[in-house]
């Protein structure tokens, strides 16, 4: 049984999990200072650190959401759901927990973008100042990419950041729409 609670900032183990879960899964955090920095940026005052927790009280899952655009945006920044957890509903409990918290902060839309860095997409390796909305219309999978996922999640594909990580490495961008502002 996984439980998702706000990543609590006195408690060393779980921030320290939460860490390693990044290094784990993401290049942008290849050492644990890195990803410990991240981690306390995620607890600042104005954010939301949220983590799974298994039945033996350790992280298996970390989701952030920091405020935009005065609180109608929310980005949703970064997830991670522990390799051996995947594929068990955990990233999806997350995203609808880290949605709940944007929206009871008045948050309209949340937004989020998924690196493209090893031609994964169609999108990918490509001149995307050409053509880039009939790019953007026909994305697909060339193989397992985050957005999917998010589409199955209820995201959009809204536009893309042409060679954000490199030549022909993009970012996709991606948004939801949560509700109306109050």
């Amino acid at each position: 049984m996984v439980t998702i609670v706000t990543l609590d900032p006195q408690n060393r183990r779980h921030r320290r999990q939460a860490a390693e879960l990044l290094v784990e899964n993401f290049a942008a955090w290849p050492a644990m200072e890195i990803a410990r920095a991240e981690v306390s940026t995620l607890l600042a005052r104005n954010r939301v650190c949220l983590v799974a927790l298994n039945e033996k009280n350790d992280v298996v899952g970390l989701v952030g959401g920091l405020p935009d655009y005065d609180g109608n945006v929310w980005e949703l920044h970064p997830l991670v759901v522990k390799k051996s957890e995947q594929r068990k509903g955990i990233g999806k409990r997350l995203v609808t927990a880290i949605e709940r918290a944007a929206k009871a902060r008045g948050a309209v839309t949340m937004m989020l973008g998924t690196d493209d860095e090893i031609g994964a997409t169609t999108l990918s390796g490509c001149d995307l100042y050409e053509d880039l909305w009939l790019k953007v219309r026909d994305i697909a999978s060339l193989k397992p990419h985050p957005y999917t996922f998010y589409e199955k999640c209820g995201y959009t594909v809204i536009g893309v950041v042409p060679d954000a990580n490199g030549t022909g490495r993009p970012d996709i961008l991606m948004a939801k729409r949560l509700g109306k502002r109050r």
